[in-house]
């Protein structure tokens, strides 16, 4: 079959031109993968429409939870703790703003700010014009990225175990749940009031046929860790415990994740023990992955924003 590649393509010289890609693929894995793709892409549950259904979904979500919580989503049962080290040394208290991007997106932030609701910048000296911007923070994921996690990072989830490690308000599971095929997706939350936050959402949704709940501390339940074929771990430690205690965390969760895992973590593995003592040595425990579909429909994110979310297999 010869033709010019802006001329339409009848059904039989479109059957012709995909049989010819199919014999010309070098071996059945790449076969494999490539079938993957067309029914991941275009095939699947996973075109426009139901991604704007999912996302829907979320919105809605994030519409109940704003009813009941502040903007930064903190609450008087946790400790918040600033990093002494690292990136984010320099997110004191008095010039951080803590806003949940699962709760408020860019827009609804903006819209905070207009109204003169949340500020954008600090004053360097009292009743100077002298300002600096605000470091915003987040311990949740945004709906955006879950898009990005669940259609773009990540290859299908069928019949697959998600966890979610600080699941914290649930934003995870319930990107997991709306956005995947993942038979099992759990989430493990030491703080009790998130847990109650969590299953209230998950009751009135009826997310209970895959979602579960687990309280308690995951250095606890090597059980949970070692039936998950997905971890995602959204800086879970970082603000919440010391180093020492960081990079024992660490160092447990190195022994205990088994093989073959796919583990997805904002920010890199590489960033997060670059202020951490662990003695982990990265290439000699995982192995960076590319995203499974970089041409997912729908990615809104800039490209700086999707580099922030990583994701490895486990050597």
């Amino acid at each position: 079959m010869s033709c010019d590649s802006s001329e339409k393509l009848s059904l039989p010289e479109a059957q012709e031109g995909f049989l010819n890609i199919v014999r010309k693929l070098n071996n059945s894995d790449n076969l494999k993968q490539f079938l993957d793709w067309i029914q991941w892409n275009w095939l699947n549950d996973c075109n426009l429409k139901d991604t704007e259904t999912s996302e829907e979904i979320l919105d809605a979500i994030a519409s109940d939870l704003r009813s009941s919580l502040p903007p930064e989503a903190i609450l008087p049962s946790e400790t918040i703790r600033p990093p002494a080290f690292g990136k984010n040394s320099d997110c004191t208290q008095e010039h951080t703003v803590h806003v949940d991007e699962f709760l408020y997106d860019n827009a609804t932030v903006d819209a905070l700010c207009d109204e003169g609701k949340l500020a954008r910048n600090y004053c360097l000296q009292c009743g100077s014009f002298s300002t600096r911007p605000l470091t915003f923070i987040s311990h949740s994921l945004s709906r955006e990225k879950l898009l990005l996690i669940f259609k773009s990072v990540l290859p299908p989830l069928d019949n697959k175990i998600v966890l979610d490690i600080g699941s914290r308000l649930g934003a995870a599971l319930f990107g997991a749940y709306v956005y995947s095929k993942a038979a099992k997706i759990v989430g493990i939350e030491i703080n009790s009031d998130f847990c109650n936050i969590q299953n209230k959402v998950i009751k009135k949704y009826n997310f209970q046929d895959r979602i579960e709940i687990i309280e308690g501390n995951i250095a606890h339940r090597p059980d949970v860790i070692l039936s998950a074929d997905v971890i995602i771990m959204n800086n879970v430690f970082e603000f919440f415990m010391e180093p020492e205690q960081q990079t024992s965390m660490w160092r447990f969760l190195r022994q205990t994740i088994k093989s073959g895992t796919l583990l997805v973590t904002i920010p890199s593995l590489e960033e997060t023990f670059s202020s951490l003592q662990t003695g982990i040595i990265l290439s000699e425990w995982v192995q960076e992955l590319p995203s499974y579909n970089p041409d997912a429909a729908g990615i809104t994110l800039s490209a700086d924003e999707m580099l922030e979310v990583k994701q490895y297999q486990i050597m």
